[in-house]
Formats: C-alpha cells, structure tokens, sequence
C-alpha cells in the first residue's frame, strides 16, 4: 500500500520504518528535514506538505505530541484533508484528550476522511521491537481495513469502540503506569531510607500480590539508576494533563492520578523533564534529602 506517516520522532521512525520494511512504499513529510534522513534507504517519497502526503496515500498515520498538533497536521493549512484522496484513512496515534479525537473525526467525516484514533503503549522499545499495544477507535469496517498495518506495528492490537475510545483506554493506561511508576518510586525510597538492601526489597516483592511489570522492569532500571528516556517524564506530564481535563469535564474525583499528576508536574519543573519517567525515584530522593 501507499503509506503516509507525519510524527518521525523517537517512535513515529522505528515504526514507519517497520511498515516500509514489510513491502509498504512511505510518503513522508517532516517539519525537520533530520527526522527524514533514517528512510534514505527505504521506498519513501518526501513531500512538501501534508496536502502532498494525502495526495499520494490511502491510510496517513500521524505520531505527534499533542491535539493541537494532530489538528494543524489534518485540517489546517496544506494539511491532510486539503490533498486527501477518496477514501483516505487517518490514523491518529498519538496521545490527546478523547474529546479532541472525537472532534478531529467529526469534521473529518464532514470531508468524507475515516479516522481511527490508535494510541499506543510500549514506548520506544516497543516501536523498535514492533511490539506496542494498540488501543483503537473507530468504525469497525474501517478497523479491518487497517488492522494487517497495526500488526506490522504491535502484538496486541485491540478495537475499544468508537471514535475517542482508543484515547480513553489509552488515558486508563496512563493512570495506572503513572500511578505505578511513582508507587514503586516510593516504596524505593523508603527502603532506602531504612538502610535495607532495595534489590532484596524488590526480589521479595515480586513474589507476592505487590508483583507487577512495572515493578519487574522499571524497578529494575531504578536499581541500575538507568534514567534514560524511553518515555520521557514530561509526555507523561502532558499525558496525565489529559486525564485531568476529562476528569474535570466529567466531574470525577482522581485522587491518585491527582498526586501523580502534581508529582510529574514537578519533575519537570526540576529539570527532569528529558529524563524517563521513572526518574521520579530521583525526585523523592531530592525531596527526602531536603530535610
């Protein structure tokens, strides 16, 4: 197939380049022209605009940081639905507020463009490995038609419902792997605290009820003090912004994803946004040493 992709970041590259790898011929266009110079390679055509992309392509996959962004690539100017084809199919998988993918695929069903919103988790390991989890909504017929693409990408690919409802599930992921995240900080930095061996504290844990993945493997680089991002702490930041925003347009109480939120906020505020979000250990060991 003809394959556009817009986002050709820290995961929008891996994965584009696993569809290119797999016999799809890529349109590409880059605010940046580095992020183009991985796919010199590949069967990648580079164009001017995203007008251009859509020109040339059936399905148009976008990975950017933000509804704001999703919505200047799609319908603003030279965007998506400007150059779009008969039959166009966007599929947004970036992360963003589930009411503004709701939007986005409303006035693109105006234009007569399908849209799927398919955020992802797995983070940059997973874009490399092409083992990210794919939550997706939109048109069950649509879904089909491009569910052979999100396998190349993942290995769990599942339709939650319709339009926005990819972003709810994706919002749900968030809250528990940010909430566990700052958890396992905690009980970390508590051990610590107490003068006891962590890497036992964690070894004893995973053999009970407290055992998790997050504990298995991002307690695991807290122990190596591997801070490197796979996901950066100020995308979980903007991620659990979104919660908050929904949670605040639906009149929920989110005490957890309340605190975490706050905690994320002020990692970036320290100058941990660029490091992953598990520097949150680093976070509460500041706090603690403050005394």
């Amino acid at each position: 197939m003809n394959i556009g992709f817009i986002g050709l970041g820290l995961m929008g590259r891996p994965m584009a380049l696993h569809l290119a790898k797999a016999g799809h011929r890529l349109h590409l266009w880059a605010r940046r022209p580095a992020a183009l110079e991985a796919f010199a390679e590949v069967d990648a055509a580079l164009h001017a605009s995203p007008a251009e992309v859509a020109a040339h392509a059936e399905v148009v996959f976008t990975m950017v940081a933000d509804a704001p962004d999703v919505e200047a690539v799609a319908l603003g100017a030279e965007g998506l639905a400007s150059g779009a084809r008969p039959g166009l199919v966007l599929v947004d998988m970036s992360t963003i507020n589930p009411n503004a993918a709701r939007q986005i695929g409303g006035q693109l069903a105006a234009r007569g463009i399908a849209f799927i919103d398919a955020p992802v988790s797995g983070g940059e390991t997973g874009a490399i490995n092409a083992s990210l989890t794919i939550m997706a909504g939109g048109e069950p017929e649509i879904f089909e038609r491009v569910r052979p693409l999100f396998e190349v990408l993942g290995k769990s690919v599942t339709l939650i419902g319709g339009v926005g409802a990819g972003q709810v599930a994706k919002a749900c992921n968030q809250i528990l792997t940010g909430v566990g995240v700052m958890a396992v900080a905690e009980a970390f930095n508590f051990a610590a605290r107490n003068e006891v061996d962590v890497s036992k504290v964690r070894t004893a844990l995973l053999g009970g009820f407290a055992a998790s993945r997050i504990l298995e493997n991002h307690g695991q680089r807290m122990l190596d003090r591997n801070f490197k991002p796979g996901f950066k702490a100020w995308m979980h930041q903007k991620d659990l912004r979104i919660v908050m925003e929904e949670a605040h347009r639906l009149g929920l109480m989110l005490p957890a994803s309340a605190a975490t939120a706050q905690l994320f906020n002020a990692m970036v505020g320290s100058g941990m946004g660029e490091d992953d979000s598990i520097a949150a250990l680093k976070l509460l060991e500041k706090m603690s040493s403050a005394e």
